[in-house]
């Protein structure tokens, strides 16, 4: 059995998470749907969660996240902010050259060992 290598990475402030895949997920769920519990839904999860990671990105970027609007006759709809929408867009393209670039790092490392893993480890 070949080793593989797997990775996830976030980001913290102060030793606090402020950013990972499933919270950019999140915003990118509430921008999809246009609501927060909507979002909440499509990532199952109960909206209390959702609503509180929310909050602590916010509280530790220091930044509003979401705009929204009161419902009325075509009811109410929530929006990522321009920062949010930026944020977004920074983070995914961070996230999307890292699998090659750790994937060449394995390989100068591993890649001419042949290590054997057994399936009990």
């Amino acid at each position: 059995m070949e080793l593989t290598v797997r990775s996830k990475f976030w980001f913290e402030r102060d030793g606090e998470l402020v950013l990972s895949d499933w919270r950019v997920a999140l915003l990118e769920a509430i921008e999809a749907t246009g609501s927060l519990s909507a979002a909440s839904t499509r990532l199952n999860v109960p909206y209390r969660v959702a609503w509180g990671k929310l909050k602590q990105i916010e509280k530790r970027l220091g930044v509003a996240l979401l705009q929204s609007q009161s419902g009325g006759s075509a009811g109410g709809s929530t929006q990522l902010t321009a920062e949010a929408r930026d944020l977004v867009a920074r983070f995914r393209r961070f996230e999307g050259g890292l699998p090659e670039l750790i994937q060449q790092h394995f390989e100068r490392e591993f890649g001419s060992v042949g290590l054997a893993v057994s399936e009990k480890e």
